[in-house]
């Protein structure tokens, strides 16, 4: 697999606007990843869809209504610590990414946050779940979007304890699980993808990508 990106930068003090991404996923073929801010008014549906659909337990919003969505969604366009996107391919929804800062938006105790650090959560659309290799292409230009940003340093995600698939999903972008935590809903596993780790992930897929002659 190869993920080819030409990512906007914007200053660290600014919300990021669009940014696309041209991704290759064994299985899936060439097409383009978009992010776009997420219009709390005209996505609501959509979303709350995805977060409510039994394939999204770890979203913890089974049983949310469309009302409470969309409150909390509006929310986080109002917030400057906590963005919310919407992620297309080929110009379709195809998953939801937040990025928010860990020192203003984060669950009180789950860790203590550094400079530098930014939380991310993706949220792949159902009947994009089951793509080889999709989440993890999904989820390195999710990375490489947040450290465009010069200011970010590590990269801070929240799964389930138990979801051994999602825990390889996100080893094989460089993310290291560090903790287990207990929240409200049960026990989470802390991981931290550094920028040198991601960058390190980015060469060992590309490599791994390359057809057995190119290697020679």
């Amino acid at each position: 697999m190869s993920v080819r990106a030409d990512l906007h930068r914007a200053p660290a003090a600014r919300r990021p606007s669009r940014t696309r991404a041209t991704a290759a996923a064994r299985g899936r073929g060439a097409g383009t990843l978009t992010l776009r801010a997420l219009d709390p008014f005209t996505d609501t549906e959509l979303v709350h869809s995805w977060v409510t659909h039994p394939k999204a337990p770890h979203w913890q919003r089974r049983d949310a209504k469309l009302h409470h969505v969309e409150r909390e969604y509006m929310g986080i366009a109002a917030s400057e610590h906590h963005h919310a996107y919407l992620g297309l391919l080929d110009g379709e929804p195809a998953f939801l990414m937040e990025r928010y800062d860990p020192l203003r938006a984060a669950p009180v105790d789950l860790y203590e946050p550094e400079p530098g650090d930014v939380g991310l959560h993706v949220l792949l659309a159902p009947d994009h779940e089951t793509v080889p290799d999709f989440a993890e292409t999904v989820l390195a230009t999710a990375l490489e979007y947040v450290f465009a940003d010069p200011a970010a340093q590590r990269v801070v995600v929240e799964s389930d304890a138990a979801d051994t698939q999602a825990r390889r999903r996100y080893e094989a972008v460089g993310f290291v699980p560090e903790c287990e935590t207990g929240t409200p809903d049960g026990l989470a596993l802390l991981s931290f993808c550094a920028r040198e780790r991601f960058e390190a992930a980015v060469v060992r897929r590309a490599v791994a990508g390359r057809p057995p002659h190119a290697a020679a």
